[in-house]
């Protein structure tokens, strides 16, 4: 056996027998060399003396990067979250990348679900409402994403809570109003989805006004689009600040912008845009990156770009993700028909009560092999089965287990600087 090798072993024997006496907090870093590189900090009052002061800062950089090169901390994350994280399970990370309509405090305490979806319905029954949503924040170790959709126009749900907002404007009116006056609204807004313990906000809707063939879209016919091009993105912003001055997190949609005339909720829908026009389309999500966190992708299937529903696409995902490393991408209603029969292989599928395991898995599946964050679906008791299918996907493959585990780091550290996560 090699001397030099002995002498190592000797060493770290030496160090075993001496973290009996003292609190040792030792790891090896890597080496350029063939040599094993040991660091021993010690943290003993007989040999502080030893140990040259350093200021916190350098300590906490220096900390930084010994978690880096040791690799505990791969996703990044602050060094408050690492406690958290180092003790979260598989299915606790994948349990942060779902997101259901409301149901049972019970059925989002047991499955450790990371957001709920809450509508009007929630709304008119304010005090069933709060009831639930109280026995949740007591029980669940990781606070929620509660999300809502609060366009203004014939998108309020804020209406089913008190008719005192009936009349807010749709987003084609707000255009039309100046920065202080949108600010100032928002954040009034803002303060009544803080009061119903709203965060996050599906909203503002930066879907083109114009089609390709220049005719009004179908978002703007609804009044719910922010303009045809980057125009009114210094409004837009105004409105994404005036919800975070109450704490409200804006979620922008529905990447790469809906152009399509069909209500992918309810059919197959398809988009014959030229690239030339997505990309236009795309430049109003880009612009608004670094001012909103999170981006809904879209469940249309643009054909001249791609062979699925944008949600599907992997490339599609990385271009929304590629203004902002950590934005956090949010599918729409998993439920919807036109991604369901995408998942089917069919052009035509069965009642919207019937969704067989083949198709929910192979949709799942996709959804996570895209790069998609947080999977949004209406049909809550599928929250089960979406978590099963990940539990399955990371068991076979660290693939997928790397994935799920980006996915939980984005969503824990949007929650931690959002003020959500408290540690």
């Amino acid at each position: 056996m090699p001397l030099r090798f002995l002498l190592t072993l000797t060493l770290i024997a030496a160090c075993s027998l001496f973290a009996q006496d003292y609190q040792i907090d030792r790891y090896i870093p890597e080496s350029s060399s063939s040599e094993v590189s040991i660091c021993v900090m010690i943290s003993s009052s007989s040999v502080q003396q030893m140990t040259p002061t350093v200021s916190s800062s350098s300590a906490t950089s220096q900390s930084s990067s010994s978690v880096a090169k040791s690799g505990k901390n791969p996703y990044n994350l602050p060094d408050e979250l690492m406690p958290l994280w180092n003790s979260m399970s598989m299915r606790q990370k994948a349990g942060q990348m779902i997101m259901v309509f409301l149901t049972t405090p019970q059925f989002v305490i047991e499955n450790e679900l990371g957001g709920v979806l809450i509508t009007g319905k929630h709304l008119r029954s304010f005090d069933s409402y709060k009831e639930r949503m109280d026995e949740i924040d007591s029980n669940l170790k990781i606070p929620l994403f509660t999300a809502l959709d609060q366009e203004g126009g014939l998108v309020n749900r804020l209406v089913s809570y008190s008719k005192q907002w009936e009349s807010l404007p749709s987003a084609r009116e707000m255009r039309r109003m100046d920065t202080t006056q949108i600010r100032t609204l928002a954040k009034k807004i803002g303060r009544a989805l803080k009061d119903i313990r709203i965060n996050m906000n599906l909203a503002p809707v930066l879907d083109p006004s114009k089609d390709h063939r220049q005719s009004n879209s179908f978002m703007e016919e609804s009044r719910r689009s922010w303009g045809h091009d980057t125009t009114n993105a210094y409004k837009v912003r105004a409105f994404v600040n005036g919800m975070r001055d109450n704490g409200i997190i804006c979620v922008s949609k529905h990447f790469p912008g809906y152009d399509s005339w069909t209500n992918s909720d309810l059919q197959i829908a398809i988009s014959a845009s030229p690239k030339e026009k997505i990309e236009q389309n795309i430049s109003f999500f880009k612009t608004l990156s670094k001012d909103i966190p999170v981006t809904m992708m879209s469940s249309v299937h643009f054909l001249r770009i791609s062979s699925r529903p944008a949600v599907f696409d992997a490339n599609i995902v990385k271009m929304a993700r590629k203004f902002s490393p950590d934005m956090v991408m949010l599918t729409d209603d998993l439920w919807g028909t036109s991604l369901r029969t995408w998942a089917s292989g069919k052009t035509q599928i069965a009642p919207r009560k019937t969704y067989p395991d083949k198709d929910f898995k192979r949709l799942v599946t996709a959804i996570i092999d895209a790069g998609n964050d947080i999977l949004m679906i209406s049909y809550t008791s599928k929250a089960k089965d979406m978590l099963n299918i990940m539990m399955e996907l990371s068991d076979k493959s660290s693939k997928y287990k790397k994935r799920i585990e980006e996915s939980a780091a984005r969503i824990l550290k949007l929650k931690y600087k959002a003020g959500i996560l408290k540690l």
